[in-house]
């Protein structure tokens, strides 16, 4: 079972706006730079993100992204599904028939993974994060 790198862009560029002040706009250049990505590539995933009405988009030379709501009501399920979509990752056992008792373990596991998924805050994770790695403004912390 995998994500796709997209999910991996999404859930670190959602911790990244989570880790800074919440009216701080943040471009898509300086997103991308600190992953690695083609801001291009992260542009797209950023759009899904927007859709799905996690973050806010704001154009013009004072633009960039922000997360729209608060960071501990923002699930990593909800970050993942925005990018890969809602479809389930087992797809049944058509030729067994209803019933199949391998289809409820997978869905049951399934189940179980998206509540912990849902549970998981980006803002829990932020806070996890040592001090050093947290943003202040448009800058990140310096140690002290």
């Amino acid at each position: 079972m995998n994500y796709s790198k997209g999910t991996n862009y999404a859930l670190h560029t959602m911790l990244d706006l989570a880790t800074r002040s919440a009216d701080v706009k943040v471009g898509v250049q300086e997103l991308a730079a600190k992953q690695r990505v083609s801001p291009t590539y992260l542009s797209k995933i950023l759009t899904k993100l927007a859709k799905a009405g996690l973050i806010d988009s704001y154009s013009g030379a004072q633009g960039g992204y922000c997360l729209r709501r608060d960071k501990y009501e923002i699930s990593f399920l909800e970050i993942i599904q925005a990018v890969e979509g809602t479809t389930p990752l087992f797809k049944g056992c058509d030729s067994n028939g209803p019933g199949c008792l391998i289809e409820g373990v997978m869905r049951e596991s399934e189940q179980k993974m998206d509540d912990h998924l849902r549970a998981t805050t980006i803002g829990r994770i932020a806070d996890e994060m040592p001090q050093h790695l947290h943003h202040s403004g448009g800058q990140a912390a310096k140690e002290s």
